[in-house]
C-alpha cells in the first residue's frame, strides 16, 4: 500500500541518525538515508509541522541472547548528525529502548501538539523504526513509514519489517511521494 493521505496535524520523526549509529554498517548506505531524512525535515519545517529528532543513549535493561552491539557509548556517539540541520523549533527526544515513546513523554507531546499522524524514518527498520511506529499505532496515531529514509544493520530484518510488518501498522510511501503530497495539500 502506498501512502494516501497526510492528516493537517503529521509530524516527522527520525530515529537515530546520531554519529555512533551512522557509523555502523547498515544495509543500504546511510548517506542516502540521511539524505532523505534531511529532504523530509526541511519539507516538514517549510509546512510549518512538527519534527521530532530522537537519539539513543542507552538500551533496555532485560537479558538477550544477542549481546548488544555497543556496551559504552564514546563522546559524540548519541550526537545526531549535523545534515539534518536542528532548529530550536525541533522537539528532541532521547530514548533508552528501542521505541520513541517509551517514557520518553513524546505522545503526550504530539497529542498537545493536536497530531494525529507520525511519518517515521531513520536506523534501524526492525528495531527503533518498527518499535516506534508499533507504539505509535497502539496510541492511535496514522503511521507512515518513509522507506527510502530508513535502512537496518540486517538486509533480511529490514526487508521483513517493509514487506510484512509495516503494511499493518500504517502506509509506507518514498520520501519524494511524502513530500509531494505535503506540497500539493498546503499549497
Amino acid at each position: 500500500m502506498a501512502i494516501t493521505a497526510v492528516d493537517p496535524k503529521t509530524a516527522l520523526v527520525i530515529i537515530d541518525l546520531q554519529n555512533g549509529i551512522v557509523a555502523m554498517l547498515t544495509a543500504h548506505p546511510v548517506g542516502g538515508v540521511v539524505k532523505h531524512a534531511s529532504l523530509l525535515a526541511d519539507a516538514f519545517r517549510r509546512h510549518d509541522l512538527p519534527v521530532v529528532l530522537v537519539n539513543v543513549s542507552a538500551g533496555a535493561p532485560g537479558r538477550t541472547e544477542e549481546a548488544p552491539r555497543v556496551r559504552e557509548f564514546p563522546a559524540g556517539w548519541t550526537d545526531l548528525v549535523p545534515e539534518l540541520n536542528q532548529q530550536p523549533r525541533d522537539h528532541t527526544v532521547t530514548k533508552r529502548t528501542w521505541g520513541a515513546f517509551t517514557n520518553t513523554g513524546l505522545e503526550e507531546h504530539l497529542k498537545k501538539l493536536g497530531v494525529t499522524q507520525v511519518v517515521v524514518a531513520g536506523v534501524a527498520t526492525s528495531s527503533g523504526i518498527e518499535s516506534t511506529a508499533r507504539q505509535a499505532h497502539e496510541n492511535g496515531f496514522n503511521v507512515t513509514l518513509a522507506v527510502d529514509a530508513m535502512t537496518d544493520m540486517n538486509l533480511d530484518a529490514h526487508i521483513n519489517s517493509i514487506t510484512r510488518v509495516f503494511p499493518r501498522l500504517g502506509e509506507t510511501g518514498t520520501t519524494k511521494e511524502i513530500v509531494a503530497l505535503l506540497d500539493s495539500t498546503r499549497a
